[in-house]
């Protein structure tokens, strides 16, 4: 502070106030900045290990430090980083506890083929052999074959089926397609018998064509010209073709084959309110699906139901006769047809 006289006598008073040094801020920011860069160079090492390691290597790192659980039947990396055991590991680890292991067996032996007779036959002496476990093996079992020939079962290897495993298959295929032939003969000529023997039927004999074709056994319903089975332009059956159809439902009853029903008109154009030979088709058919779950034949027998309009008459050069407006019923193939 300064003291000087003014001009008029009076003290004049100057006083300096000097500023000294800003204060000291702290070393907060060294701290955030350290902890920044250690944050980078982790990161950049981290990068670079990812970079480094293989898929194996980074999986064993990630085991480790997420062990399985305590409970479980097997072990971790815990404790065995990089050389230990981990889940992902072969072996007995907790990863595969359960897991569902899939066996080839041997081949089932088809059921349907069974002894002509009933009487009891001595079991065929075999020599018994260890098998990979130390157990006794049975020797693959045997069938009889048409004309006394046996068939034996070989058990497939590894490899592949061999060629005696494919000749049985093709003896066993080839003997049900023989058994269902028969059977199918033996059906449709049951099945004329009735329909010759019923009086209510035997009228109109002509107009049931009963035939086994490679499809299978086909008995079809013609309509004759003044003897319709069903009513003129619509699907109302007479009561021959109910008749027929119930002798044709306790025929199919004997066999386990599966049932077609198919209807079909002759070429004439269907006259009346925006309906088809096609709808009449198909209103036949279904009419002879329900007489024939009405005659007890199971609805999960039934395949299909169609209708095919003309497009497969009977007669082919007769496209107008009135054989070709009929009903086909087919009781379907389950073993390829003998050739």
């Amino acid at each position: 502070m300064a003291k000087r006289k003014g001009a008029g006598g009076g003290t004049i008073v100057l006083r300096r106030i000097e500023e000294g040094g800003h204060g000291h801020h702290g070393g907060a920011w060294k701290v955030a900045y350290a902890d920044f860069v250690t944050a980078m160079m982790a990161f950049f090492l981290l990068m670079w290990l990812l970079n480094a390691t293989t898929e194996e290597q980074r999986r064993g790192l990630a085991d480790y430090f997420n062990p399985t659980h305590a409970l479980s039947n097997g072990v971790s990396g815990t404790g065995q980083p990089f050389g230990g055991s981990t889940p992902h590991a072969a072996g007995r680890m907790a990863s595969e506890t359960g897991a569902i292991r899939v066996e080839r067996g041997p081949r089932p032996i088809l059921a349907d083929l069974e002894e002509e007779d009933d009487s009891p036959t001595p079991a065929e002496p075999f020599a018994r052999r260890e098998g990979p476990r130390g157990e006794e093996e049975t020797p693959p079992p045997r069938m009889a074959a048409p004309g006394g020939a046996e068939l034996g079962r070989v058990l497939p290897g590894p490899e592949g089926e061999s060629d005696a495993a494919r000749l049985t298959d093709a003896a066993l295929r080839a003997e049900l397609a023989r058994r269902e032939e028969a059977a199918l003969q033996e059906a449709a000529a049951a099945l004329r018998d009735t329909l010759r023997d019923d009086p209510s039927l035997s009228a109109a004999a002509g107009q049931f064509l009963v035939e086994v074709t490679p499809e299978g056994l086909r008995i079809q319903l013609l309509e004759a010209d003044g003897q319709p089975m069903f009513s003129t332009g619509n699907a109302a059956p007479s009561e021959r073709a109910r008749a027929a159809i119930r002798a044709v439902a306790q025929a199919a009853l004997r066999l386990p084959n599966p049932v077609s029903v198919s209807g079909h008109t002759d070429s004439a154009p269907f006259r009346g309110g925006g309906r088809s030979n096609w709808d009449l088709a198909a209103e036949r058919a279904n009419a002879a699906r329900r007489l024939l779950t009405e005659a007890g034949l199971p609805e999960t027998r039934l395949a299909h139901v169609s209708g095919h309009a003309d497009r497969e008459p009977l007669l082919r050069d007769q496209p107008g006769a009135a054989a070709n407006r009929r009903v086909a019923i087919t009781l379907l193939r389950q073993a390829e047809a003998p050739r």
